[in-house]
């Protein structure tokens, strides 16, 4: 039996949200944590995103927490540096209030479990900019266990972000699988559909949070919810492999 790979995102995807309502109650909980410590909110909201810009333009040379702590340094000083824990601890702890931004299916659970059943390796390919310990908290809050998956990429583990392509071929690098054997399943149509198919992997869009900042033409793409993907995995994988 040929083992494929199948790629989740979890944003949007696995887990249920609203991105913007997501991100401006993230910042606000962030603010709130840092502003004691003399970080003005507006000030620190630009910035993040500024250091989430290097993140997103990162060409693989660094990881992205380098990245995006090079690029926070720059704007702060690099005594910026000695609050590194003090964001650490900010997701352990007040950052796990974000759940409350976010919905919640148990179809999630449900569709990686039967594609594992099928026979096929999961991994969980959620854009890096996070660190580990918020990609594993949001993992859990779609009732998932980050152990589920062959790997997650996360901010200290990769140096590159969608939508570019070499995201993707990194992924499987890493897991030394074939574009052809490989799977996208996710809601943003640019990060997830058209930064996979350039590097060779099939996708599928999964259209409950469904995003389309571009309005492209997403009729060519397999799509649906998720009773529909576990279809298109069974005639996708093959016989062989269920």
């Amino acid at each position: 039996m040929k083992k494929k790979t199948i790629l989740f995102d979890l944003d949007g995807t696995l887990l249920p949200m609203d991105q913007d309502a997501f991100t401006r109650g993230y910042f606000k909980l962030l603010a709130q944590k840092l502003a004691p410590h003399g970080y003005d909110p507006a000030a620190l909201v630009d910035n993040i995103w500024a250091g989430t810009a290097a993140m997103v333009g990162n060409d693989g040379k660094r990881t992205n927490e380098a990245a995006f702590w090079d690029r926070f340094a720059a704007l702060y000083g690099e005594q910026v540096r000695e609050d590194i824990p003090l964001f650490d601890a900010f997701y352990r702890q007040e950052f796990q209030q974000a759940k409350a931004f976010c919905g919640f299916t148990p179809k999630a659970r449900a569709a990686v479990e039967a594609c594992k059943a099928a026979g096929h390796r999961v991994a969980l390919a959620t854009n890096p900019i996070f660190p580990a310990v918020a990609t594993e908290s949001r993992i859990r809050w779609a009732g998932l266990a980050p152990e589920t998956f062959a790997w997650y990429t996360t901010y200290e583990n990769i140096g590159y972000c969608k939508p570019n392509p070499d995201y993707y071929r990194e992924i499987l690098r890493y897991l030394g699988c074939r574009a052809e054997d490989c799977l996208m399943v996710g809601n943003d149509v640019e990060e997830d559909m058209m930064a996979a198919q350039a590097a060779g992997l099939s996708v599928f869009l999964l259209t409950d949070c469904l995003l389309n900042r571009k309005e492209k033409d997403i009729s060519s793409y397999p799509q649906g919810d998720f009773d529909a993907l576990l279809a298109f995995v069974e005639e996708w994988g093959g016989e062989a492999s269920l």
